[in-house]
């Protein structure tokens, strides 16, 4: 019905334009098909049957009726362009223009020769759908398409795109052509859309087929979907079947053009019985009734009146805008004016045929709402889209109205423009339906894929430690920069603090005062070494040796300070090298006492050959050729690989942490090995002396102060591998203090016990009636 009114419309039009076809009435006659392909095709016979006797290779006079305009079934089209193809009579002159949509084999030339399609070519509707998809977030939606070659063409190309832009299919609903097939399956079509999480649906196919039906049983059953699909489902529901709101949620892809507003007038005041050709308001209405899919209230139309019937499709049937389909017959009406046009300019014999159809190739025009009109099938342009979506009024009124457009001229993210203001959503309100598989991962998760299922469904897994991810929806986490860390919602990075063992921390501040306290005791000793230098107690220990010892302990306890503080390039040379150095002198002192204990005891005898040593005073370079060795190994050290300033950004959390790099470990551990070489044979002498008879003897002493130092030591060794960052320091710098500690506190306390609260005992007089007794 709406197809005759436009073909009624564009010919008026063109009749009362003096300037397209002056003095010719350009006129149509209607063919009923009533639904009914076969139909369709007896009709076309019919138009044969009005030209003179059909004779092969014989030219006949000429029928008035040079074109035949058929849709908007693609298949409609092709069986009447074979029969042109069979009926290739030199007397049968007919061109064949469709109005439906595009489809690849009617463009087919040497099958149709004289076959023109209106309608542009579809080659960006699944783009244009998935970029609605997108712009919506709707990623898990399901699609419905006829079993035929454009259906699974379709599929095809929607499917790269969505692959394309991660957008996965809930169920594809192949519609089977034959409608016993379709019968004995629709249960089943039904039950996949009302049991899926998908709440959107994209429609393609054919008006007038299984889909249609299936489509129409949906609306019956209360399918409640977002409905995503082309104007060729561009009607409205009829008021007497509208009970559940199914189309307020329709998004339909239309063709792009300019509104014809004198259409909707035209309707309005369209009055049939000017037209003497057959077209009466009975019949239009004879063809609707029998061709809608619901039952007439009108039961004969005998029943019902002209007015009542105009009334009734008026309000009931369709919008008074134009559809694709619409729109397509009135640019063919215009079509097929410029080309009989043209042949009155060149007087060109009307029956000859090659000229006709050569004339319609070559047809170029501008219609007169302003859009162009190319008639070359080879110069096709790509369709522009209107997206419509339906508004709801009182009374169950609702109109089309346009939210946006796709344009695949321009760029990619400006191909897309909707306005969400204009959307009405079933919801009554502006929040947009969700169409997931699931729920978006917000920001600190990452998206950990289902097995066995779509990539549109998964679950949402915390981010790993030090990783973000800063946006939802995010396939994996990002790793935080070096000097950065990630919070505890993992959604941010944060700067790190850089951080030592410096004098403001509590640990750095208390090993300070360690170290000057043992300092200052250190000192205190020494002091009081120096004002009893005559005493029995400090000369039976060899004062020089004691001094050294003192003096090398000092220093040991305050070289510790060079660990605290920021380190810089010249406190990390200083501080490995002082270090090793004044620890080999002290326990070189420490293997030169023993010794001298042990030689003045075993070797003291008259006539021994090495009492030379303890008179001579050779055991003193002990001291100095112990240090020259250590300081061979902190050559090398220096030399190879010295330490320098490193950063440690992962050991403590949130925190760089700036310290001394050792250089090359080898060397200090073989730097530290000396050392504790030289510890353990101290420790075996002194063991070896520590019975030897007399008041003096510090070699018990000295055994337990070795014993101290190789625990600390060893301690450290096993303690230091297993912490990080300023701790390591921090270890580095007790085991200083305690095994420098252990040395004063096993020598040096019990002498100054004696000297400073028994001095009675540190007397020569004591001495000696010990020593005879």
């Amino acid at each position: 019905y709406e197809f005759v009114l436009a073909m009624l419309f564009a010919i008026e039009e063109i009749n009362r334009n003096p300037d397209l076809l002056p003095n010719v009435t350009l006129s149509f006659t209607l063919f009923g098909a009533h639904c009914d392909s076969t139909t369709t095709e007896v009709n076309s016979l019919n138009l044969f049957s009005k030209y003179e006797l059909i004779n092969p290779n014989y030219i006949c006079a000429m029928s008035s009726c040079d074109v035949i305009l058929t849709g908007p079934s693609w298949t409609a089209s092709t069986k009447i362009g074979t029969l042109l193809w069979l009926f290739n009579y030199p007397q049968v002159r007919l061109t064949l223009i469709t109005y439906g949509p595009f489809h690849p084999i009617l463009s087919d030339y040497d099958r149709f020769p004289h076959l023109y399609q209106m309608a542009p070519r579809d080659t960006y509707l699944p783009l244009a759908m998935v970029s609605l998809l997108l712009h919506f977030k709707w990623t898990w939606v399901g699609l419905v398409i006829t079993d035929d070659d454009q259906g699974v063409q379709f599929f095809s190309n929607l499917r790269q795109e969505m692959h394309r832009n991660e957008i996965c299919l809930a169920f594809v609903n192949v519609i089977p052509v034959n409608m016993q097939v379709y019968i004995m399956r629709a249960e089943t079509y039904y039950n996949q859309i009302v049991t899926s999480s998908a709440k959107v649906v994209i429609i393609y196919g054919e008006k007038n087929s299984t889909l249609e039906v299936s489509f129409r049983r949906w609306e019956c059953l209360g399918t409640q979907r977002i409905w995503v699909t082309t104007s060729k489902w561009n009607t409205l529901t009829r008021k007497r079947d509208f009970n559940l709101d199914l189309y307020l949620n329709t998004f339909i892809f239309s063709h792009h053009h300019h509104e014809i507003s004198s259409f909707k007038n035209f309707i309005q005041t369209v009055n049939f019985s000017t037209y003497p050709n057959g077209i009466t308001l009975k019949q239009l209405s004879w063809m609707y009734f029998n061709c809608s899919t619901s039952i007439s209230y009108c039961k004969t139309m005998n029943n019902c009146s002209s007015n009542t019937i105009l009334e009734w499709l008026l309000q009931h049937s369709f919008d008074m805008s134009m559809n694709d389909d619409c729109y397509n017959i009135y640019n063919a009406a215009y079509a097929v004016a410029h080309a009989f046009h043209e042949k009155l300019i060149q007087q060109v014999d009307i029956r000859g045929m090659e000229k006709q159809t050569h004339l319609m190739h070559d047809i170029q025009f501008t219609n007169p709402i302003g859009d162009p009109v190319n008639m070359n099938q080879r110069e096709k342009i790509d369709a522009m889209y209107d997206i419509l979506n339906f508004w709801n009024f009182p009374q169950s009124l609702r109109i089309k109205v346009k939210i946006g457009e796709f344009s695949p001229y321009f760029t990619h993210d400006q191909q897309l423009y909707v306005s969400k203001e204009m959307i009405e959503w079933a919801t009554g309100n502006r929040q947009i339906p969700i169409s997931v598989c699931s729920m978006t991962c917000s920001p600190g998760f990452r998206k950990s894929h289902q097995e066995g299922r779509a990539a549109c469904c998964f679950d949402c897994s915390p981010c790993p430690v030090n990783e973000i991810s800063n946006a939802t929806g995010m396939d994996q986490c990002v790793k935080c920069p070096d000097e950065q860390y990630a919070n505890k919602e993992h959604n941010c990075c944060l700067p790190k603090a850089v951080t030592f063992l410096a004098y403001e921390d509590s640990l750095g501040m208390s090993l300070a005062c360690m170290a000057l306290g043992f300092s200052a005791l250190t000192t205190l000793v020494l002091g009081i070494f120096l004002k009893h230098q005559d005493t029995p107690i400090v000369k039976a220990n060899n004062r020089t040796l004691s001094y050294i010892l003192l003096i090398s302990l000092l220093f040991c306890f305050l070289c510790s300070l060079l660990f605290i503080g920021h380190p810089n390039l010249v406190t990390c040379i200083l501080q490995q090298t002082t270090f090793v150095v004044l620890f080999t002198m002290a326990v070189s002192t420490v293997l030169a006492k023993t010794i001298t204990v042990l030689l003045a005891f075993k070797i003291t005898a008259p006539g021994k050959r090495m009492r030379w040593m303890l008179v001579s005073g050779t055991l003193n370079f002990i001291i100095p050729i112990c240090t020259l060795i250590q300081l061979f190994f902190c050559g090398i050290w220096l030399g190879t690989s010295p330490p320098f300033v490193d950063t440690d950004a992962y050991s403590e959390h949130g925190h760089i942490i700036i310290m001394c790099n050792k250089g090359s470990v080898t060397v200090f551990y073989c730097v530290l090995g000396y050392i504790t070489s030289l510890a353990l044979v101290s420790f075996t002498v002194a063991f070896l002396a520590r019975k030897l008879p007399d008041t003096f003897n510090e070699a018990k002493f000295l055994t337990f102060s070795m014993l101290v130092f190789c625990s600390v030591w060893v301690t450290f060794l096993l303690v230091y591998q297993s912490t990080r960052g300023k701790f390591m320091v921090a270890v580095e710098v007790f085991s200083i203090l305690a095994s420098s500690a252990g040395l004063l506190g096993c020598i040096f306390v019990p002498k100054c016990y004696i000297i400073l609260f028994r001095p009675s005992v540190n007397s020569l007089q004591m001495f000696k009636n010990k020593n005879h007794s």
